[in-house]
């Protein structure tokens, strides 16, 4: 997993989806994912959701995980244990986007994904 960026900061105005990450050697391991979003709007919210897939290329019809709906600028993060699941050899983020209210109903948001292995992770 030479990089560890599900998706590099990105501003996001639309659904969309990241490039597949290759796991390499920390496929069927346990995961540590960072989700950061540095800016936003008010009154709109970001759902991040985990795909994973054995080739690349199929991706299932669920998700491995998602984080829970967010609407703040912070850090987040979530465990990924990919232990029960050895043939996941590529990792994927796609993220819904909504806005309500008065105004402007498009929403913005900058964010970036991280992905490390639990064992490297830094703590405090």
């Amino acid at each position: 997993m030479p990089n560890n960026f599900l998706v590099p900061e990105t501003k996001v105005e639309t659904d969309g989806t990241g490039p597949a990450l290759d796991l390499g050697s920390s496929a069927g391991r346990t995961l540590l994912l960072t989700l950061g979003i540095t800016k936003i709007v008010e009154q709109e919210s970001l759902d991040v959701a985990i795909w994973g897939s054995a080739d690349g290329n199929d991706w299932g019809v669920k998700p491995l995980h998602a984080f829970p709906q967010k609407f703040y600028a912070g850090t987040y993060t979530l465990l990924l244990d990919l232990g029960d699941k050895p043939d996941v050899k590529y990792l994927q983020a796609r993220w819904k986007v909504a806005r309500w209210g008065v105004g402007s109903t498009k929403p913005m948001f900058t964010f970036y994904l991280f992905a490390e292995p639990a064992s490297q992770a830094k703590t405090a």
